[in-house]
């Protein structure tokens, strides 16, 4: 019976023992998933304002044209108007662009429908009518239909003469991706109105976050650790447990939040739960083994005397396993610290060797360009020719401010930010290239056809991180051509859809495998060749993608590889402004 009652109490010790590790396993899992939500939300956040900015950005521009200003001064014609918010619209994707009065009576429109009254109501233009910009957003009748709108004021010499309002469809601004994503993401208006969800049964309803009442919201809510935790039984594509984040977005007057669900706590919790009671009740079952044992021991030692050395002997040996197997698990968990600790040292090699990859591929160009104008500053300066002597240290102090460009974009790199697009002459970029790259150009012999754009073509991006994307195209072509007598590279700048497409030709062996030319530390040169550590055309893609453009690469049907960038054009009037 007493043994009975102290197995009992063991299992009941193992039960709380194991139920505080589940809790505190919890409490810790927790706290990763709502760092997981957090970023969710950042990140859909960031998309949506992202998304809406180029509309707000629309909005502001258009409010300065002239045909605008000249329609609100009463100069101007509807007539007139009208084709050029059409042509704007089909542009730039908005689902209407109009022009209003101050009482909100359409002037102009790109629908085409003057005289009408603007759906928003007379308080969304007051900001406009003040100088601000303001934005509201709506539904039609049947809720098919979400817009939101950016409304400028049109500024005249006599004042503020009415209001230049873009309207977009939400469906084009969302993305397609995020609406099977298993984090529950929502955004709601000043009212708590559920106007964007990746969830499409929770549009238009009332988010409340207390608790659930008549719309959307917890049957149960409650805290752990500082965080807010949900229990719903709304749908099956809304988690039943999960950790509830917000997050303002002043920027267009909604705020959003996240649903993410705690299965994956609790599931790492139960899992440490398990493994703690499994651990102690097999520590329970030695211990048991071994009293019992002992115990045996002591009852043959009563009965048989002569057994008693037998005895002693096994549990001796017995009790030296069980030390081996302490001093084993010992050094296991020794070894795997030291294991743990080398694969950290590793990653932080890595990172530290990728850097070192990243900065001797941006300035050991410029550095072989500024050596060759010194050398030749040096021999005009020798043969009395300060002119051009001056223009080589024209060019090493313009190639001196683009390292420093380029340091500060490295720095930029490390804190995690990077610069803002501009726009950028891409034809001026292609000759700026073609001058550093002229006396390898010239030394190996290399046929150019490139015709020079007459005027300026100008695309969205960074104009150092464009020369670098070209150069590094330009030095591919060339090592590519390497061991043959005739090489020949065209270079060509079109126009398609809005885009800019640069082509960049050559006429070597082409490409073995144009799958993984983008892959890093992918090369097909052969090692000691040259300094190249397969990280350009890595680095190029990663460069054009993030000025919201594409590269390939293939192999030409006529031989040899072409490269493709496109990126989106920019207008000439824009690029003044």
């Amino acid at each position: 019976m007493h043994r009975v009652q102290v197995i009992l109490a063991f299992l009941a010790a193992v039960v709380i023992f194991s139920a505080g590790v589940w809790w505190i396993g919890y409490r810790s899992a927790i706290g990763q998933v709502s760092d997981q939500g957090a970023a969710v939300l950042r990140s859909a956040s960031d998309r949506l304002a992202g998304q809406l900015s180029r509309y707000r950005l629309l909005a502001v521009t258009m409010a300065d044209h002239p045909d605008i200003v000249a329609l609100a001064n009463g100069q101007g014609s509807p007539a007139i108007v009208e084709p050029l918010l059409l042509q704007t619209a089909d542009f730039s994707g908005a689902l209407e662009i109009s022009f209003l009065s101050p009482s909100g009576q359409r002037i102009a429109s790109s629908a085409g429908d003057q005289g009408a009254t603007q759906g928003a109501d007379q308080t969304v233009l007051q900001r406009p009518m003040t100088g601000a910009l303001g934005f509201s957003h709506g539904q039609s009748d049947d809720r098919t239909l979400r817009d939101f709108a950016f409304l400028a004021p049109v500024h005249t010499p006599t004042g503020i003469a009415g209001t230049l309002a873009v309207r977009v469809d939400m469906e084009t601004v969302e993305e397609s991706d995020w609406r099977g994503a298993p984090q529950v993401v929502l955004f709601t208006d000043d009212t708590g109105l559920i106007f964007i969800s990746n969830r499409s049964e929770l549009l238009f309803r009332q988010f409340s976050p207390t608790e659930k009442g008549t719309g959307f919201g917890p049957d149960q809510s409650w805290q752990v650790r500082g965080l807010t935790l949900w229990s719903t039984s709304e749908s099956r594509y809304v988690p039943d447990r999960a950790v509830y984040e917000t997050l303002p977005l002043p920027v267009i007057g909604m705020t959003g939040h996240s649903l993410i669900s705690t299965r994956p706590a609790e599931r790492i919790a139960l899992l440490q739960a398990a493994v703690t009671a499994a651990l102690c009740l097999a520590f329970g079952a030695i211990l048991f083994w071994a009293t019992e044992r002992r115990r045996t021991l002591a009852q043959a030692n009563t009965r048989l005397e002569m057994r008693v050395a037998e005895r002693t002997q096994e549990l001796t040996h017995t009790n030296t396993q069980l030390r081996q197997e302490v001093t084993e698990r010992q050094d296991a968990e020794a070894a795997l610290r030291r294991a743990q600790a080398d694969l950290v040292q590793a990653a932080k090699l890595s990172a530290l060797g990728q850097m070192s990859a990243g900065i001797s591929h941006e300035l050991n160009q410029p550095l072989m360009a500024i050596q060759s104008f010194s050398e030749n500053a040096q021999l005009f300066m020798d043969k009395d020719q300060p002119e051009q002597a001056h223009a080589n240290l024209g060019r090493i102090a313009e190639l001196s401010r683009r390292m420093g460009r380029i340091i500060k974009n490295l720095r930029a790199f490390a804190r995690q930010e990077t610069e803002p697009m501009t726009r950028v002459d891409i034809a001026a970029v292609i000759q700026a290239v073609l001058e550093l790259a002229e006396t390898r150009i010239s030394n190996e012999a290399v046929r150019l056809e490139y015709e020079p754009s007459k005027t300026p073509v100008f695309v969205h991006g960074g104009e150092v991180r464009l020369q670098q994307v070209i150069m590094n195209l330009l030095s591919n072509a060339m090592d590519a051509m390497g061991g043959q007598n005739d090489k020949l590279i065209e270079i060509g700048i079109t126009a398609d859809a809005g885009n800019i497409l640069v082509n960049i030709r050559d006429n070597g062996p082409g490409l073995d495998d144009p799958e993984k030319i983008f892959d890093p530390f992918y090369s097909t040169k052969e090692v000691g060749q040259s300094e190249g550590m397969g990280l350009g055309l890595s680095i190029s893609y990663g460069l054009v993608q993030s000025f919201g453009g594409a590269i390939t690469g293939r192999n030409h049907p006529q031989g040899g590889a072409i490269f493709q960038i496109k990126l989106a054009a920019a207008h000439i009037q824009e690029a003044a402004a």
